[in-house]
């Protein structure tokens, strides 16, 4: 069998850069291939054979390779215009070359369809032909597929160093005007580095995959960080608009298969990838690999149809009420639009779906905070605050979809940078975004005992969270408090009625951990906030080390261990903390509070004075 000699059958579509530069006239729209799959050969022939070419305009999205057409010494020979202001042109925009049109990815293919943005030639990568006559468009498919179909005159480089990728992402040679053979090695990013910050973020991420989910992240110091930490997940799937390498990792753990997924189950689909070689190697070929074009990749109805679809993004800034910016550094465009919106809203319409703004709480060595009482003079919103779901930094994981402004204040504060909290909860209480009274923690010295988060299996088989009590748990501890019976406030508070309003509860979720410290129990999975249904608590008189000891479960959780459970944890750790001794005041018709305190392994000293038992005890079990 000979080998297919694809150069001799077309060899009347074959020809130079030089030549294909030719074919540009002055005025002409010139779209640059997206990404790594840039065709460096045909943009830096664009400049050296170009002499005769003015005013043409280059129309790209996100470009890795140089952009010479972005100098000044060519400003009246080529107006660009970017959908994402990528690191090549960054600076060209700042000096007022080029322009960029801010658009929702999923929308960009519609621009060209409809003439909105013209295409007079598309500069694009390609494979060599096969023995069908198709080529694939590699790494990068995403516009390129649409630009390329709506262009007047299509100039494909063809680089045997391209990988084939499958799916949806061939073009026939008889849509191609001219073949440029020319090998050069595709463009390579390579997996950046990542750090405490980052793997925090990404531990905290991980949290809100599910076995069985469908994620969506790229490229960047986050995905690569989060990728650590799904690797004892199960039945994962990716429907992403781009990646990286830190796919490889995950596919060869086993945690990626895409078995669960609902729609091109069995497959990772994407619309475009940047890596390294090593990652170009392992997709050439790979019928794992689905590449598809933007408009069907990040069409929101096509996310939305991934169940348990998990969108993670990053934002610069965010606003205490949860308007996200993305794309600028004040008046200064810094990045896009890009798929953010369209995962948000996709993942926010998906059954299970979780969408996500990642990003560190603060930028510039901790200079600054990236949670801000407003956004930059001249940010832009790209994530609106009806549109906010899930917002993550290094400090946590705040829930913001369907809250009021003082809990969106709240929950941000908590998971801003603990030195600049302070001044967010004031001047949120100078825009009344909180109430005037709301307590204000010495940030600088509380630091929340994450070590004391542990998940434990009451009796009945019910796994309960127990974690320290956060300022964000108001408003789910005053609803668990409100639902007690008539009978569970009089044994806890010696009354039957009693209120619970914001200027108490916030003393039981405002602690300092040390003096006061108080453990909740949360039900997990709770997809929308968390529920709590227990809490004990601490009061420490710091000059004797005595302290007072007070714990309340929810009826429906009663009888089911957590009291005991309760009172050991906060026993063992007020006694790994120096505190000598536990006091408290029951109730006689409190049965089975005393039951708990008598059957806990202490020495426990009991006083009647006629209407209540006073409980102390050494924090040492009897031997």
């Amino acid at each position: 069998m000979h080998e297919f000699d694809w150069k001799d059958k077309y060899k009347e579509l074959i020809g130079t850069a030089p030549e294909a530069m030719r074919r540009i006239k002055p005025g002409d729209s010139i779209f640059i291939g997206t990404g790594c799959g840039q065709p460096q050969h045909l943009v830096d022939s664009l400049v050296k054979h170009g002499g005769h070419i003015y005013d043409a305009h280059v129309v790209h999205l996100l470009t890795m390779g140089a952009a010479p057409y972005a100098r000044q010494e060519f400003r009246e020979k080529f107006k660009m215009n970017t959908f994402f202001v990528a690191e090549n042109v960054r600076d060209a925009l700042e000096q007022g070359i080029g322009d960029y049109t801010p658009v929702f990815l999923s929308n960009i293919p519609q621009l060209f369809e409809t003439g909105r943005v013209t295409i007079d030639v598309a500069m694009i990568t390609v494979t060599p032909p096969d023995i069908n006559g198709l080529c694939s468009l590699g790494v990068s498919v995403d516009i390129v597929k649409s630009a390329a179909a709506n262009a007047k005159f299509v100039i494909a480089q063809v680089n045997t160093g391209m990988p084939r990728t499958l799916g949806n992402c061939f073009l026939h040679v008889n849509s191609i005007d001219m073949l440029v053979p020319y090998d050069e090695p595709i463009i390579m990013v390579e997996p950046p580095t990542t750090n405490d910050v980052l793997r925090k973020i990404g531990q905290n991420l991980a949290r809100l995959v599910e076995d069985g989910s469908t994620i969506e992240c790229g490229i960047g110091r986050i995905p690569q960080a989060m990728a650590e930490y799904l690797h004892d997940k199960k039945e994962l799937g990716v429907h992403t608009e781009m990646f990286g390498d830190w796919i490889i990792e995950l596919i060869e753990c086993g945690a990626v298969t895409c078995s669960k997924k609902t729609i091109n189950n069995g497959k990772i689909v994407a619309s475009f990838c940047m890596g390294s070689q090593a990652l170009y190697d392992y997709i050439d070929n790979n019928p794992l690999f689905e590449f598809h074009p933007t408009e069907y990749v990040n069409d929101p109805f096509i996310i939305a149809q991934h169940d348990k679809m998990v969108g993670i993004n990053v934002g610069l800034e965010i606003d205490l009420t949860g308007q996200v910016c993305a794309d600028s550094l004040g008046y200064r465009f810094y990045s896009g639009i890009g798929g953010q919106v369209d995962f948000i809203r996709g993942c926010a319409r998906s059954r299970g779906g979780k969408p996500i703004i990642a990003m560190p709480s603060t930028a510039k060595g901790d200079t600054i905070s990236r949670i801000v009482p407003r956004l930059t003079e001249g940010a832009g919103v790209v994530t609106t605050r009806g549109d906010v779901h899930y917002v993550v930094t290094e400090y946590g994981i705040a829930y913001l979809h369907g809250k009021s402004i003082r809990e969106r204040v709240l929950s941000l504060i908590n998971i801003a940078h603990p030195k600049f909290r302070k001044e967010l909860i004031q001047a949120a209480k100078a825009q009344r975004y909180i109430q005037p009274d709301q307590i204000e923690l010495e940030w600088d010295k509380v630091h929340y005992p994450e070590e004391l988060e542990r998940y434990e299996t009451l009796r009945d088989g019910t796994e309960i969270f127990f974690r320290p009590v956060k300022p964000t748990d108001e408003a789910a501890l005053s609803e668990m408090l409100y639902s007690l019976s008539r009978e569970s406030v009089k044994r806890r508070y010696f009354t039957h009625t009693k209120t619970f309003p914001h200027k108490d509860v916030q003393k039981l979720t405002n602690v300092d951990y040390e003096q006061n410290l108080a453990i909740v129990g949360v039900v997990p999975g709770a997809a929308y906030g968390e529920e709590i249904v227990a809490i004990a608590q601490y009061f420490l008189d710091p000059k004797t080390q005595v302290a007072e000891v007070a714990f309340i479960v929810q009826d429906e959780w009663q009888d089911k261990g957590m009291g005991s459970y309760l009172l050991d944890y906060i026993t063992d750790i007020a006694k790994s903390r120096g505190v000598k001794r536990f006091y408290a005041t029951v109730l006689p018709m409190n049965r089975a509070m005393l039951q708990i305190f008598y059957n806990s392994g202490y020495s426990v000293n009991t006083e009647f004075d006629g209407e209540a038992y006073s409980i102390t005890y050494g924090l040492d079990r009897k031997s």
